[in-house]
């Protein structure tokens, strides 16, 4: 069975959705939508993540509740989501009682399997990261190395995963399965970090320090600490745990009936180690299967920093899609950055990307559509002519094998080359000549009916990028739906009745 489960990191539930959010998510969604196009059953993911010390301490400053700021937040994510057109299955919370009893029997499997024990910490504790520092790591001026704010001494009891025991078994699985990590820089970085002795992972954070969180199955004096709890959630929405399952029992459901193992996580690159060494290893302890992929892009970059909402950098999506449409904002951000590098975000770049929307794909389906309204009535003429064939199939080679590959961003660069191939088609052909001339009818019928042809194929390449737009040029053409990848090769058109629409993309003052 083809099948497909992907994820999105579920988000911090402290402000709202940005621009690096968006491309996580958008980027997600097109990959979804692709699986889709080619007969895949998929569920897909999103969610937000909404315990721990800075949704404490966040909601404490503005007046609210914990419970109060996440219904908020999860409202906001939602709705974002919602208005860019992510086509998501499932949004997870992890303040779900389902997650909360998914939460508590992991970690009793772990406490069963002899995985965790107890001790004391004494070390830098950064609030804002929610994670300990060495002293090294911290250094003299004791600042935290991701954020570079103030780290404070702590010493607690804490609980431990004994993580340490798995650093082999994880450094055999990412050189026995080299498309594990993708890039392979990533794979690479996760490879050096592994280099070093990997410590045991403080799971646990005392109730005395912070109470909003779940409780420690074993001790009701602690919580588990955000980032555990924020990665099981992937488990919690396969299906694959039973929440009422004890140390005594299985606690799987069954298995035909699970999404996990999951095909795909995507994130950013700053929270690659969490999913490519905790996640990772915590499975292996509790004796599931590891995820089937993990692809970390790069960050949205401001000048030189990385775009943030602690950092005060940050671009809104929505903003954006008040000018330039749904579409618009999903072009550019699949189309701007190479997946798995770091892009920088700057309006002309914006612009630049939109004014390809309009003027190569836009423009090709206002003059193919006007040239059969005008021509030929309104109806797509049959012709024997091969037209542009050749071009329409190197290019549905090319994009199945960039998508598959994960490269996103070659794959949108491959189908933009198929509409200019076509517009220069229009150029070479001059149907405004061929209509003039009686004897060069069948020659105008081969042209009109080769465009009509491309624009159909175009709807189902662009269909995971722009899905409003595609379904509103395949209206226009007068098919029912945007047709799958294996439907364009072959459909037929003659006889369809094309209708002139507004302007797929047009400017933000018209």
């Amino acid at each position: 069975m083809n099948r497909r489960y992907l994820t999105t990191p579920i988000y911090y539930a402290t402000g709202d959705p940005h621009l690096g959010h968006a491309y996580t998510t958008v980027l997600t969604d097109t990959l979804a939508r692709y699986y889709r196009q080619t007969g895949a059953e998929v569920r897909f993911l999103t969610g937000t993540d909404e315990h721990g010390q800075k949704m404490q301490e966040t909601a404490a400053k503005k007046g609210l509740a914990p419970i109060e700021l996440a219904d908020q937040m999860a409202k906001s994510f939602e709705a974002a989501w919602k208005d860019l057109n992510i086509s998501f299955d499932r949004f997870i919370r992890t303040t779900e009682p389902e997650h909360i009893g998914v939460v508590r029997a992991f970690l009793e499997r772990l406490w069963s399997k002899g995985q965790i024990y107890d001790d004391v910490y004494s070390g830098w504790y950064c609030v804002q990261e929610e994670r300990y520092w060495t002293e090294r790591e911290v250094g003299a001026d004791r600042i935290c190395p991701d954020c570079k704010r103030p780290v404070e001494f702590v010493e607690e009891k804490n609980y431990f995963f004994r993580m340490s025991d798995y650093q082999e078994r994880l450094i055999q699985h990412i050189e026995d399965h080299p498309d594990w990590i993708v890039p392979v820089t990533r794979r690479n970085e996760i490879l050096g970090f592994l280099k070093k002795p990997l410590q045991d992972l403080s799971i646990s954070r005392p109730k005395s320090r912070l109470s909003w969180g779940v409780t420690l199955p074993f001790d009701p004096d602690h919580v588990c600490y955000v980032w555990v709890d924020a990665l099981i959630n992937y488990v919690t929405a396969s299906g694959l745990l039973d929440p009422d399952g004890g140390p005594d029992q299985p606690g799987f459901t069954d298995p035909g009936n699970s999404w996990w193992p999951a095909s795909l996580h995507v994130m950013g690159k700053d929270i690659l180690t969490t999913h490519a060494v905790y996640w990772p290893t915590l499975l292996m302890a509790a004796g599931l299967p590891l995820p089937k992929q993990i692809l970390a892009h790069g960050w949205w970059v401001m000048g030189d920093q990385k775009m943030a909402k602690s950092v005060g950098n940050v671009v809104d999506p929505l903003a954006l899609r008040e000018d330039y449409g749904t579409d618009g904002v999903r072009w550019y951000l699949l189309r701007d950055m190479p997946t798995g590098s770091d892009a920088s975000y700057t309006p002309q770049r914006f612009q630049a990307r939109y004014d390809e929307l309009a003027n190569v794909l836009g423009n090709l389906a206002s003059r193919a559509i006007s040239m059969i309204v005008k021509y030929r009535d309104g109806i797509i003429p049959e012709a024997a002519g091969a037209g542009l064939d050749v071009e329409i199939e190197s290019t549905l080679s090319a994009v199945t094998e960039h998508m598959d590959a994960l490269r996103v961003h070659d794959a949108m660069a491959a189908a933009m080359d198929l509409a200019r191939t076509a517009n220069g088609y229009v150029d070479r052909r001059e149907p405004w000549a061929q209509a003039k001339d009686p004897s060069r009818a069948e020659d105008l019928d081969e042209t009109l009916a080769s465009l009509a042809r491309v624009l159909t194929v175009l709807t189902a390449l662009f269909l995971p990028a722009t899905p409003e737009k595609m379904t509103a040029l395949a209206s226009q053409l007068g098919l029912k739906s945007v047709p799958t990848f294996e439907e364009a090769r072959s459909i037929s058109l003659g006889g369809l009745r094309v209708e002139k629409g507004t302007p797929l993309f047009p400017r933000p003052d018209q």
